[in-house]
């Protein structure tokens, strides 16, 4: 029974520990353009077409803290706008990736998208337009 305990506060402070991460917003290192939270909000919600949204594939700490503090979304309601939106035919949701690490390279690699990531998966081919804690 002590090893159960051990693990699942193991596997709590895990998660803790991701629900504390920052976010980062980021776009291309090449992108000389600042967004506002309001303007990345847009982009995300498909009504702003000067950037392409790319989304984290599952929902976990870093997507809830980007759709609760930006969107001021729950997952719920983020996919009731979509399935509104598709159904039609005036929406798409954004492009999703599995994790951090495909975000980062797709940003590095074209200019016109924009996603967020965990702070700490951050390199120097991305810049940081803002972060949420």
């Amino acid at each position: 029974m002590k090893i159960f305990t051990r693990a699942i506060a193991v596997v709590l402070l895990s998660f803790a520990t991701l629900a504390q991460a920052e976010v980062a917003v980021i776009v291309s290192a090449t992108v000389d353009r600042q967004l506002s939270q309001a303007e990345v909000a847009n982009v995300f919600l498909g009504k702003d077409k000067s950037m392409t949204a790319l989304d984290l594939q599952d929902w976990g700490p870093v997507k809830d803290a980007f759709y609760s503090q930006v969107m001021k979304k729950t997952e719920a309601q983020m996919t009731s706008y979509w399935s509104g939106l598709i159904f039609t035919g005036k929406g798409q949701p954004p492009q999703s990736v599995a994790d951090d690490a495909a975000v980062v390279a797709s940003i590095a690699g074209d200019a016109s998208m924009i996603g967020y990531v965990a702070s700490d998966a951050v390199t120097d081919k991305v810049k940081v337009l803002f972060t949420l804690p």
